[in-house]
C-alpha cells in the first residue's frame, strides 16, 4: 500500500469511528481517542520511522518539510478526500517523529447543536468588547468559536477576520464577509496579524489564541475600539482567566491592564467535555458575565470575589462550573459520579 493510502487510510479510520484525536507513535500501534478514551488500533500495521518519514513527505510541502527540520515542532491543516479536515501537530520525541491529528468536522455546528447558554448569543448581538473561550487542550473551544462566529454570519452582515493556527473549520459566506488568515502562511505571528487587522475593515475579529503580551495587549486595544473580539485562553475558569491576562504583563502596567479589561469585557466561557451517560462527550461550561460589579472588582484586584459574584447571579446568565456540572446531573445528561470527578469544590453536592 502506498504511504499516502495508509495515512489517508488512518484519517477515514479516525472520522467514521467519530474519534476526536489520532496519535501516530514510532514502534506502536495507531491510537485514537474516542469519547476521552484512548483505543489501540492493533489491527493496523506498527509505525515505523520509515512510514513517519514518507508520511511527513507527503502531507507536508518543501517549505513545512524545512520549517519542521528547523523546528522539530509544527502545526498544520489537512483534508481528505471526504472533505474531512484535521488539525495536525508534528513533533519529535526522543529522536523520533510523532503525529497527533484532530479531526475537524465538516459542518459547523449550530449554538444549539453545542448547547450554548442564551447569554452568548447575546455577547455575539454586541458591536464591540471582548469575549474569551477559555479551557484546557481538548475542551472543544474550537467548535464554540466555530458556532459563535458562524452565528454572526447567519444573523448579521458584518466583516469577519480570523487569525488561527492552523485553519480549522472552514466558513461559507452567507450574510457576513469572513477572511481565514493563517499562521505561518498569512502571518508571521498573532501579533503581526493583529497589528495590520484594522487596514481590512473588520467589525468581528477571532484571535486564536491569545499566547504572549503583545498578543494579548493588541486584543484588548482592539476590543476597546469598536470591534467585537472573541479569543481563546488554555485556562481552567473565569477568575484565572483574568488573573492570566493581567499577570503578563509588568507591574507598572497592571493598573492599566486592570481598568481597560473591566471596560472592554465582556464576557467568558469557560468549558470542559465530560462523558454523557449515553455515550459521546458534553460541554459542561462556567460563564462570567462581565457586570458593574464584576468590573468593579477587576479594578480593584479583588478577582478572588468573581466566583461568589457568579454563583449567586444566576439571574444575569452566570453560572459557575460546579453548578453546571449539577445541572448535568439532574437532566441525567452525566452521572454524580462524572460530575464529582470534574467538579472545582468536592463537597459541591453536599450544599
Amino acid at each position: 500500500m502506498a504511504e499516502n493510502s495508509i495515512i489517508e487510510k488512518l484519517f477515514a479510520i479516525a472520522n467514521e469511528k467519530k474519534a476526536s484525536d489520532l496519535h501516530l507513535l514510532v514502534d506502536m500501534h495507531p491510537i485514537l481517542r474516542i469519547d476521552g478514551q484512548l483505543h489501540l488500533l492493533d489491527s493496523e500495521e506498527t509505525i515505523t520511522d520509515k512510514l513517519m518519514e514518507d508520511i511527513t513527505k507527503t502531507i507536508l510541502s518543501p517549505e513545512q518539510q524545512q520549517q519542521f527540520a528547523e523546528n522539530k515542532d509544527l502545526d498544520l491543516s489537512y483534508e481528505i478526500a471526504d472533505g474531512t479536515r484535521f488539525r495536525i501537530n508534528l513533533h519529535v520525541s526522543r529522536d523520533h517523529v510523532g503525529l497527533v491529528a484532530r479531526v475537524v468536522p465538516v459542518t459547523i455546528p449550530t449554538m444549539a447543536d453545542v448547547m450554548m447558554p442564551e447569554v452568548v448569543n447575546k455577547f455575539m448581538r454586541m458591536n464591540q468588547g471582548l469575549v474569551l473561550v477559555t479551557g484546557p487542550t481538548g475542551s472543544g473551544k474550537s467548535t464554540s468559536l466555530a458556532a459563535m462566529i458562524d452565528m454572526i454570519n447567519t444573523e448579521r452582515g458584518l466583516s469577519i477576520v480570523t487569525l488561527e493556527d492552523p485553519i480549522e473549520f472552514l466558513y461559507t459566506q452567507k450574510k457576513s464577509i469572513i477572511k481565514q488568515r493563517q499562521l505561518g502562511t498569512d502571518m508571521k505571528s498573532f501579533a503581526s496579524g493583529l497589528k495590520h487587522v484594522l487596514r481590512q475593515d473588520p467589525d468581528v475579529i477571532l484571535v486564536g489564541e491569545m499566547r504572549d503580551l503583545e498578543t494579548i495587549a493588541a486584543t484588548i486595544t482592539l476590543a476597546e475600539t469598536g470591534h467585537l473580539v472573541l479569543a481563546t485562553l488554555h485556562t481552567l475558569n473565569a477568575a484565572q482567566t483574568i488573573d492570566r491576562i493581567i499577570d503578563v504583563f509588568p507591574p507598572y502596567q497592571q493598573p492599566q491592564v486592570k481598568l481597560q479589561l473591566s471596560m472592554s469585557l465582556r464576557g467568558v466561557i469557560s468549558q470542559r467535555l465530560v462523558p454523557r451517560t449515553d455515550g459521546g462527550l458534553i460541554a459542561a461550561r462556567e460563564i462570567l458575565v462581565n457586570t458593574p460589579a464584576v468590573a468593579n472588582l477587576i479594578r480593584e484586584n479583588k478577582v478572588a470575589q468573581i466566583k461568589t459574584v457568579i454563583q449567586t447571579s444566576a439571574d444575569e446568565g452566570m453560572v459557575t462550573m460546579d453548578q453546571d456540572l449539577k445541572r448535568l446531573v439532574k437532566e441525567g445528561a452525566i452521572t454524580q459520579e462524572t460530575a464529582e470527578q470534574h467538579m472545582i469544590s468536592a463537597d459541591s453536592f453536599k450544599k
